[in-house]
C-alpha cells in the first residue's frame, strides 16, 4: 500500500487546490470558447489533466480510508480517462467542449459547499432533520437526533440493548450534493430551451434527493440495530475494521447503498434524457472515451440528434 500512497501523499494534501484549479481551468476554457476555440481546447486539455490527478490523489482515501471499492476504482480509473478526454479534445473531438462545460458547472455548484461551513452545516442539518422525521414516521423514535462535536445537528444515536451506543454521522457526502451537481452540470451545459432544462431539473433533483433520504435511512437502521452482521470475521480482516460492529455500515453503505446508487443515477439519467435527448451527446461521449467505440444512442431511443459536431445546440 504504501509504495502506491506514499508518492501522492503530498498532492493528497493538496486536494483542495487540486480541485479548485481543475474547475478554474474548465471555467476559464468556457470562457475562452466564446472568443478563441483553440486556445480554450488546450486550456481544457490542461484542466482535464489536472482533473484527473485531482480523482488520483483521493484514491487512497477512498480506497484505504473510507474502504470504499466502487470509488476506490473509480478514482482510480478517472486519471486515464481524463487524459484521453485531453487527448481527444487535441484530436478534435469537439463535442467533448459540451462535457467540459458540464464539469465547470458541477464544479461551480459543488465546491463552494465544501468552503462555506454555514451553508455545509445547513444542507447537513436539514438532510438530519428531514431522515429523522422519516424515521419518526416509521416508528423509529428510539434513534434520536443530536449534536455533533462541531455543535451541529447531524448525528443519530441509537443505545443497543446489548452493544451500547452506535452513532451514524450525516456528512456532506451524504446529502446526495454529488449527484444533484452532476445532474445540475450536466443540464446546464446543454444548448436547450430553458422550458426543457427547467422540466430535466424538477424531475432530477427531486427524485435523488428523495432516493438520498432513503439511504440515509437505511444506513442509519441497519448500522444502528446491527442488521447486517454477516462474515464478521472475513470482512473486518479484508476492510482492516477494529470494531466488528462496523460490518454492518460497511455492507448497508459500501456494497448495497452505493451499488444501488449507481443503478438509480442510470434510470434518473435515462429519465431525463427522454426529457433533454441533449444530454445523450455527453453519454455518446462517455463511452467512447471508456470503450473506445462510437455509440448513436439518439437513434437508439429515437431522439433527433440535437447537438452539432461543435458542442453547440441549434
Amino acid at each position: 500500500m504504501s509504495l502506491l500512497t506514499d508518492p501522492l501523499a503530498w498532492l493528497a494534501a493538496q486536494s483542495d487546490t487540486l480541485a479548485w484549479l481543475s474547475i478554474a481551468l474548465f471555467a476559464g476554457s468556457v470562457l475562452l470558447d466564446w472568443y478563441d476555440r483553440d486556445l480554450a481546447r488546450y486550456v481544457a486539455a490542461i484542466a482535464w489533466g489536472v482533473f484527473g490527478v485531482f480523482w488520483l490523489v483521493l484514491f487512497p482515501h477512498f480506497a484505504f480510508e473510507q474502504r470504499s471499492a466502487i470509488e476506490g476504482l473509480l478514482s482510480l480509473a478517472a486519471l486515464p480517462a481524463s487524459l484521453y478526454a485531453a487527448y481527444l479534445l487535441l484530436q478534435g473531438r469537439e463535442t467533448l467542449f459540451l462535457l467540459t462545460r458540464a464539469v465547470a458547472i458541477m464544479g461551480v455548484v459543488y465546491l463552494p459547499f465544501t468552503m462555506y461551513a454555514p451553508g455545509k452545516e445547513l444542507l447537513i442539518e436539514t438532510v438530519a432533520a428531514q431522515g429523522h422525521f422519516v424515521l419518526d414516521l416509521l416508528g423509529q423514535d428510539q434513534i434520536r437526533l443530536i449534536e455533533r462535536d462541531n455543535g451541529f445537528m447531524g448525528q443519530y444515536y441509537y443505545m443497543h440493548p446489548e452493544k451500547g451506543p452506535f452513532r451514524t454521522s450525516v456528512l456532506l457526502a451524504c446529502t446526495g450534493l454529488g449527484s444533484m451537481a452532476i445532474f445540475s452540470g450536466l443540464i446546464g451545459a446543454v444548448r436547450a430551451p430553458l422550458r426543457r432544462k427547467l422540466k430535466a431539473l424538477a424531475i432530477a433533483i427531486p427524485v435523488i434527493w428523495t432516493l438520498n433520504l432513503a439511504r440515509v435511512v437505511f444506513i442509519t437502521m441497519a448500522f444502528s440495530y446491527q442488521w447486517l452482521q454477516v462474515g464478521v470475521g472475513p470482512i473486518s480482516s479484508l476492510v482492516g475494521y477494529e470494531n466488528p460492529n462496523m460490518v454492518s455500515y460497511f455492507i448497508s453503505d459500501r456494497i448495497i447503498a452505493q451499488s444501488l446508487s449507481v443503478v438509480a443515477l442510470v434510470g434518473i439519467a435515462w429519465a431525463v434524457a427522454r426529457v433533454l435527448p441533449e444530454l445523450l451527446t455527453v453519454a455518446e461521449d462517455v463511452m467512447y472515451i471508456v470503450t473506445g467505440d462510437e455509440y448513436d444512442l439518439h437513434d437508439a431511443v429515437g431522439a433527433e440528434k440535437t447537438v452539432r459536431a461543435d458542442g453547440d445546440g441549434r
